[in-house]
């Protein structure tokens, strides 16, 4: 048996394996100001997660995109890496036209919107065809580390994991149960509803009084469900 077989036979024999679950969470971007940085990040309207220093002459700031399952992070005695060294990292959004204004109205310089045409390459404007994965804008933070924007309102097949159903049913318990409370002092609602902004909540990142709270402003802004206290 040669050596190309038996990798070739190796790799298969891998690859139909269950891997065990790594869930990538955060990615370390290289600064030169760290103050600069978080003011930044901040302006995008990222969740400030952690600043601290957890030994002398390190610090750490963490943030995360409103609806992102990972963060970044920088900060003092983090990385080796260049200020400004990464590129293209992407951000997925379901409407660039809308992602890309509110940017512009944070005070973000962002390129105008091209799409990939096959055969031609980069096209300035958004795909014709709002296609998934085509359309892109990009921007950069005060170091150069570049984001780029794309667009994708639909997934390609296998590309989203199957949803764990224990982890769900346990959040699906913790929310009626959350729920209940807010169920005793409030007229008569959809709870799929108080439910659904609760779950998106959690979901994303949020604590689950957090989460209570968000639901709670979802039926009373969008669902005009008044809850009057005594």
């Amino acid at each position: 048996m040669s050596s190309t077989q038996l990798s070739d036979e190796t790799a298969t024999e891998a690859s139909g394996r269950t891997a065990i679950p790594t869930r990538f969470e955060v990615t370390t971007v290289p600064v030169a100001d760290v103050d600069r940085a978080k003011a930044f990040y901040q302006g995008l309207g990222w969740r400030l997660d952690i600043d601290f220093k957890p030994t002398p002459g390190t610090r750490a700031v963490q943030f995360t995109p409103p609806g992102s399952p990972a963060s970044i992070q920088f900060g003092e005695g983090t990385t080796t890496m260049e200020p400004g060294s990464l590129q293209g990292l992407l951000l997925i959004v379901e409407d660039i036209e809308s992602a890309r204004d509110d940017l512009i109205s944070r005070g973000v310089d962002v390129s105008e919107i091209w799409h990939n045409e096959p055969g031609k390459g980069p096209v300035p404007g958004v795909d014709p065809q709002r296609r998934s994965y085509f359309s892109r804008a990009s921007f950069a933070d005060p170091d150069g580390n570049t984001w780029t924007l794309q667009e994708i309102t639909e997934r390609l097949p296998g590309r989203v994991e199957a949803t764990d159903s224990g982890a769900l049913a346990r959040l699906l318990h913790e929310t009626a149960i959350n729920h209940g409370a807010y169920e005793a002092v409030a007229p008569a609602h959809d709870w799929w509803d108080w439910y659904a902004a609760y779950m998106a909540a959690r979901q994303g990142g949020s604590a689950s009084e957090e989460a209570a709270a968000a639901a709670g402003r979802y039926l009373a802004d969008v669902k005009q469900v008044v809850v009057t206290r005594a």
